[in-house]
């Protein structure tokens, strides 16, 4: 069987890409078509649910290639274009997104297993370039292969940033019980094992009834892990021993895997003024620059210091109006004689009028007679 599912290594481990895009999917044993993001990396086409994705969900080896022709049946989407994949154990439907798409597919499938570049094919000067130099690539990448070999003198493999996807930190129960609850996704995980360095596999299937199975894998000091059943099975990783299982189980065991799923737009529930009712809005998307962050509290302290250093400069003083001269009163025929005399003494520079000292002369001279 070519076709295997599920193995967990990243994008960036895989071989060479050499093309890859939409590509929607089916098979004998697929239920219906899948659009899936395919890369095809050395001779292995590999299938992610997303393009972000970075670890992929399914593989075909097309080392079983045997054909790749096309199909003339309509499609709902008249711009598509179809064409089957033949290996040696099973046929693939493919749907690519037009003619020239699905015409680089076969060039590019037919260059990498048959190591040279197809004579029959509709493409430009340019892309038929293009296939040669990956031509040249994939023989460079098989004579420089060499398939992993264990050795005595191994050394032992690390744990850390070397588990599987479908590892899982969870006890025997809790794996049942999650295997259970998420049946849909997939019916078999990697978890620590009961001693030390050890780890377990857990499968779940139905057959009148849940089928629970646990296998030991236990690392060796040599290198590589071992699947601890009637006939030991030694893999190189962990990566392997999922990828065993998958593929000795003919794809029936599926490795469980959380993929985080995001958002691509802003929503929020906004309440309509007339009548009350909410409803789910997508935010607008701004298309101007992003306005400046407010300053920080040092930013603000550093102003502060700024300004204390500054040499102090003495205030100014205001500067007043002028001030009107007083006016001068004039005495009034009504006042008092009293009222007289302080007039008399407020005058200016001090001087009595004429008027007056003839008056006090007068009035000397009646008290002198009396």
């Amino acid at each position: 069987m070519m076709m295997v599912k599920l193995t967990a290594r990243q994008r960036s481990q895989l071989p060479t890409c050499y093309y890859e895009g939409y590509l929607t999917k089916r098979s004998f044993k697929d239920k219906t078509s899948r659009k899936l993001w395919t890369c095809l990396c050395g001779n292995t086409l590999f299938f992610f649910n997303e393009k972000r994705n970075t670890e992929y969900i399914e593989k075909v080896d097309l080392r079983g290639f045997v054909s790749i022709t096309d199909d003339s049946s309509q499609d709902r989407n008249l711009d598509a274009a179809r064409f089957n994949l033949q290996l040696k154990e099973e046929n693939i439907r493919f749907t690519a997104l037009n003619l020239e798409a699905r015409e680089l597919w076969k060039g590019y499938i037919r260059s990498v297993v048959e190591l040279a570049v197809p004579a029959s094919i509709n493409l430009l000067p340019g892309q038929i370039q293009t296939l040669k130099e990956t031509v040249e690539k994939e023989e460079a990448r098989i004579n420089n292969a060499s398939p992993p070999v264990v050795t005595n003198n191994a050394a032992p493999v690390s744990l850390q940033g070397h588990k599987p996807a479908c590892y899982h930190n969870v006890t025997r129960l809790e794996a049942e019980l999650l295997l259970e609850r998420e049946a849909v996704r997939g019916n078999m995980l990697l978890r620590p094992g009961s001693a030390g360095s050890s780890f377990a596999v857990t499968t779940r299937q139905h057959l009148e009834g849940s089928i629970i199975r646990h296998y030991r894998v236990t690392p060796k000091h040599t290198g590589g892990f071992l699947i601890d059943v009637d006939n030991p099975v030694l893999c190189a990783t962990l990566h392997d021993v999922i990828h065993y299982l998958v593929e000795k189980s003919d794809g029936v065991l599926t490795p469980l895997i959380f993929e985080e799923t995001y958002e691509k737009n802003i929503s929020f529930i906004s309440k309509a003024c007339e009548n009350g009712e909410s409803s789910l809005q997508q935010a607008l998307t701004s298309l101007g620059p992003p306005s400046a962050p407010p300053k920080k509290v040092e930013e603000k302290e550093k102003e502060m210091d700024s300004l204390s250093a500054a040499p102090l400069q003495p205030p100014k003083k205001a500067i007043m109006p002028p001030v009107p001269a007083p006016r001068k009163l004039l005495p009034s025929p009504s006042s008092t004689n009293g009222d007289q005399k302080m007039r008399v003494v407020t005058e200016p520079q001090g001087q009595i009028p004429l008027a007056a000292m003839s008056e006090l002369k007068l009035k000397f001279g009646q008290i002198s007679r009396c």
